[in-house]
């Protein structure tokens, strides 16, 4: 093939890019490209600035091999289709996806390249294990529960990492475009895209990754990777990571990868996976509160580890998974309120979020989804207690408990009057100060 387009969509690094490293082992001239997709951009302020932080990145990593990343705006398949003729490109090569709308995308850019004859090839890498890849053994087109998922997926035969391309040779004359101009982003402490840092971040985890299985659930301790952002836009390899897990016996830790894959397996054959429940039997009794809903978005329950999660998701377009879990369970096992309605909050602000994972755990923990015990209820103050006893989490995000000493900081409302009328910080919320199951010391 003389001329192949790398179409980039949520693999933004040259490392273990098994389409990039397929086109330029086949090709004489690659065309690397990216195209800002409009409505893409309008879902979340922190993901965008991510996402364009990504792409200068992936662009000067592109020229130090010869090449460069074409920018284009617009609809992805008639901006791909349109380049591929221009430079009389053969073919499109495309990291295939799992959300409905890359789905969509995907069988577009088909159609049309079977119109114009131009060959189009999917490759995996947003996955250690191909989402359609390992199927139940009695039947089904996909795992419904997590621990047979995992028995099949730590014995399955992983692909081996390609190479990264030395060189990229492009044809002349190729108008390569701006890059598109850093936005504000949403959350002030939000982490630097690109696959640079992602790189720096996974070094350093390396070195620290053996306390995992002790720390990964201490809030206070912050002893998890924090690079799902970097996973979610393809910055980092999720199948070099799960091999570096395993290589450090850290099997804890690719337990977690492996739960990653495990969601974009349920969305492949799932695709209304943000808006219809798996299990419609847990779907039924949701009440409508805007104001519960509203303080549970500004982190102000009156529950300081609910209210500590919500304002580190807004601080840091990021927050830990044990908060991810309490808050979420807050806002429906407690409040009683929608899980879609958390779904739509997360991915406003997530750096990380994505259908899959966000809405894949949405659904574990209202009930809806592919949990074994649906009906679990975890009581916030137990959660906060056992993560983080001292309170040192609850402190960092809720600055206006500072002053309370150790775990007393976790149930404000049975400090003594005289210091909790000198705390400006809200009181359980109204419609839930009377539930005694985690009211109870």
């Amino acid at each position: 093939m003389r001329t192949a387009v790398v179409l980039f969509t949520r693999d933004l690094r040259i490392r273990d890019n098994p389409a990039l490293a397929a086109a330029c082992a086949n090709a004489e001239q690659v065309v690397p490209l990216y195209v800002l997709d409009p409505p893409l951009g309008r879902l979340s302020a922190n993901r965008t600035r991510f996402l364009h932080q990504s792409l200068a990145d992936l662009r000067s990593a592109l020229r130090e091999r010869g090449g460069d990343l074409v920018i284009r705006t617009g609809d992805p398949v008639a901006e791909a289709v349109e380049l591929t003729r221009s430079v009389d490109a053969e073919g499109i090569a495309l990291a295939a996806d799992v959300s409905a709308y890359a789905k969509r995308r995907e069988e577009r850019l088909r159609q049309e390249c079977e119109r114009h004859r131009i060959a189009l090839r999917l490759f995996p890498g947003l996955t250690v294990v191909d989402p359609g890849e390992l199927r139940p053994g009695g039947g089904g087109d996909s795992y419904k529960v997590f621990s047979p998922y995992h028995r099949s997926w730590r014995a399955a035969k992983w692909r081996d990492e390609v190479a990264t391309p030395r060189s990229i040779t492009m044809p002349g004359g190729v108008t390569v475009g701006q890059l598109p101009a850093l936005p504000a982003g949403e959350s002030p402490d939000a982490a630097e895209g690109g696959e640079t840092e992602a790189r720096r971040r996974l070094a350093s985890w390396l070195r620290h990754i053996g306390p995992y299985p002790e720390l990964h659930d201490a809030m206070a301790d912050d002893g998890t990777s924090r690079l799902s952002p970097y996973l979610r836009f393809g910055c980092l390899s999720p199948l070099e990571l799960a091999n570096a897990a395993i290589k450090q016996e850290a099997e804890e830790y690719a337990r977690q990868l492996c739960w990653r894959d495990f969601y974009y397996q349920v969305a492949l054959t799932f695709p209304a996976l943000s808006t219809k429940p798996i299990r419609p039997a847990g779907d039924t009794s949701w009440r409508d509160d805007a104001d519960a809903l509203q303080h549970w978005q500004d982190g102000l329950t009156g529950v300081p580890v609910v209210d500590a999660g919500m304002r580190q998701l807004r601080a840091e377009g990021w927050m830990h998974n044990r908060a991810r879990l309490i808050t979420a369970a807050f806002l429906t096992k407690h409040l009683g309120l929608d899980w879609r309605a958390g779904v739509q909050w997360f991915f406003r602000w997530l750096l990380d979020g994505d259908v899959p994972n966000n809405s894949g755990n949405w659904q574990w923990v209202a009930g809806t989804g592919n949990d074994t015990r649906p009906y679990r209820k975890f009581n916030p103050i137990r959660q906060a207690q056992r993560f983080d006893p001292e309170g040192v989490y609850v402190r960092r995000y809720v600055p206006e408990l500072k002053g309370v000493e150790g775990g007393a900081v976790h149930q404000p409302w049975r400090l003594p009057d005289e210091v909790r009328r000198g705390l400006d910080y809200p009181g359980p919320l109204e419609s839930h100060r009377d539930e005694a199951v985690w009211l109870r010391p």
